[in-house]
């Protein structure tokens, strides 16, 4: 059981951090570099070559059942679905085999609507202490599935 947080970008290191340390669980910590190494043993900071997706394809690789993965990236999430890792937006929201199919449709008609249109701006909601607070409620949750599976 682990955990994998696709970090560029993700706003909820500290959280993922967080819950995994209070059920002992290793955490990777996936990015291009730029990323302060945290001092938990847990932790281990994982950093990839640049390159489009190369830390994409670092998790995808090892991520699989019993592996709770944390990513805003929908086509890294299909993969990990796939595989039989649980995953979780930073937001909280799961992606799963039963919604994963909606959710890329969406982000593809989504970027077809933002080609079609350049002057388009923005659409995109901030994250709130909301959306924090379900994400720990969602990995814990996660966390104990998994615990209880293995």
């Amino acid at each position: 059981m682990a955990i994998y947080v696709d970090a560029d970008a993700c706003p909820v290191k500290a959280e993922a951090e967080r819950v995994g340390t209070r059920h002992k669980t290793r955490i990777f910590i996936v990015s291009n570099g730029g990323l302060r190494p945290s001092p938990n043993p847990l932790v281990e900071n994982v950093i990839v070559p640049e390159g489009p997706d190369v830390a994409d394809m670092w998790i995808a690789d090892r991520a699989g059942p019993g592996d709770v993965v944390v990513t805003g990236d929908i086509p890294l999430a299909a993969k990990c679905v796939e595989a039989g890792a649980e995953v979780l937006k930073h937001n909280g929201e799961p992606l799963t085999a039963a919604n994963i199919g909606n959710v890329l449709a969406t982000r593809d008609l989504m970027a077809d609507l933002r080609a079609a249109d350049p002057f388009r701006q923005g659409g995109g909601k901030g994250f709130s202490k909301a959306d924090r607070s379900r994400f720990l409620d969602a990995l814990e949750q996660a966390l104990r599935r998994a615990a209880r599976a293995g």
